[in-house]
């Protein structure tokens, strides 16, 4: 029988410090919300970065049918944590951590991937100073002849809803910021369509900004996927689509833009 080694004396001090208790305001400024699946490796480095955000933070967890340990891990932390027995659709935990969020600003990340606090403030302070939703500015890989079709229907949505400015910066990308009045106006259950959420926004006129440039696509896990062979590819080129629907069912079939001299009329 081999004999189990003790842990070293650094490496038990580095894991006491990884599960100390985080401060959970009682009442708290800012909500951070964290959907996560199985995500034991690195659920307690997000929350420790989320927990510095602001004085008065709260950090919700959102475990989404984790079976892995990840909900053991973020309650012993101090984590606000919500359990799912099952897992729901991609972004829908994003809605239910909405749901329960106090905060008056309400930022958003993921589990897979640690940003460090200095990384999530700025877009938090943008939102305190007026912004209704803060972006990150990351766009991608654009410089190739042959783009994603994910980076595609960013833009494409952005010039759509006529803020063309934005380029590819968007809600499917985290992580982001959003006020209380943004909450409001688009609705809980439209958080679970990144797309169509930015789109009414957009569309309702709030202050949507890229304000801060984080490269989550190098720490994605998800990057080396080959093409054709992620399923997460077509799930958000659709909602982009759902986010089209939307606008045009508002705006009319040319989004509110001139037909100009054109009289389709005379085709008849």
């Amino acid at each position: 029988m081999s004999k189990r080694i003790p842990a070293s004396p650094v490496n038990r001090k580095k894991r006491r410090r990884s599960l100390s208790p985080i401060h959970n305001a009682e009442l708290p400024k800012v909500s951070v919300i964290i959907p996560a699946m199985n995500e034991s490796k690195t659920i307690a480095a997000v929350i420790r970065q989320a927990d510095q955000v602001h004085p008065d933070t709260e950090v919700i967890v959102v475990a989404n049918g984790s079976t892995d340990g990840t909900a053991e891990i973020a309650q012993t932390i101090g984590a606000r944590v919500i359990h799912m027995p099952f897992p729901l659709g991609h972004d829908v935990g994003r809605s239910i951590g909405a749901a329960a969020a106090r905060g008056d600003i309400l930022l958003f990340t993921d589990a897979d991937i640690v940003i460090k606090a200095s990384d999530l403030i700025p877009l938090t302070k943008a939102v305190e100073d007026g912004v209704d939703v803060a972006l990150n500015k990351y766009l991608g890989p654009t410089d190739k002849h042959h783009v994603h079709s994910v980076i595609l229907a960013k833009h494409a949505l952005n010039i759509l809803v006529s803020n063309p400015e934005l380029k590819g910066a968007s809600l499917t990308t985290i992580p982001h910021a959003m006020s209380r009045k943004a909450i409001n106006l688009i609705g809980i259950d439209n958080l679970a369509v990144p797309p169509k959420a930015q789109a009414m926004a957009i569309y309702n006129g709030l202050k949507v900004r890229g304000v801060h440039y984080v490269d989550v696509g190098r720490r994605n896990p998800r990057r080396g996927r080959t093409k054709g062979n992620d399923p997460l590819e077509t799930l958000i080129v659709g909602d982009h689509l759902e986010a089209v629907d939307w606008l045009i069912s508002k705006s009319g079939m040319r989004g509110n833009r001139s037909d100009l001299t054109r009289n389709r009329e005379s085709v008849w």
